[in-house]
């Protein structure tokens, strides 16, 4: 493109041979020379961003969980896990991930795991139908 330029010069001097056709020649190559960058520009700013990411939330879980794709439901719950570590609930809901799943054992691991994070919260401040979710299920897998 940038080659480009120099060509237009000299098609402009070849057609042009007067003294005030001189005088202009610069001006029309500096001209087409900010045409040839303001296209660059614009072709180079065109570019598509991807979309920014929405940022993970102790919710995201069982967020549009279809039965057909349970494992890809399973693999955005891992990631909600890994990202609040002290949280009970992401442990809760893949619970019901892995139940549904057929995966038992994995689902009283989590099951387990939250019920001792859980016992770390003071009463008040963990959700009652939470607490009352992580005691049905722990008993399930006792039994």
């Amino acid at each position: 493109m940038l080659a480009l330029v120099p060509r237009l010069a000299v098609i402009a001097s070849a057609t042009e041979s007067s003294p005030a056709a001189a005088r202009r020649r610069p001006r029309r190559a500096r001209g087409a020379a900010v045409a040839a960058w303001l296209l660059l520009g614009l072709l180079v700013g065109c570019a598509e961003e991807p979309l920014p990411q929405r940022r993970l939330t102790v919710d995201d879980c069982l967020r549009h969980v279809e039965l057909d794709q349970i494992k890809e439901a399973l693999q955005r719950c891992d990631a909600v896990v890994k990202a609040f570590p002290r949280e009970p609930q992401p442990l809760n809901e893949r619970f019901l991930l892995h139940s549904l799943a057929g995966d038992d054992a994995a689902a009283c691991r989590d099951i387990a795991q939250a019920v001792a994070l859980a016992r770390k919260v003071p009463q008040g401040r963990l959700d009652r139908l939470l607490r009352n979710d992580l005691q049905l299920r722990s008993t399930s897998c006792r039994d």
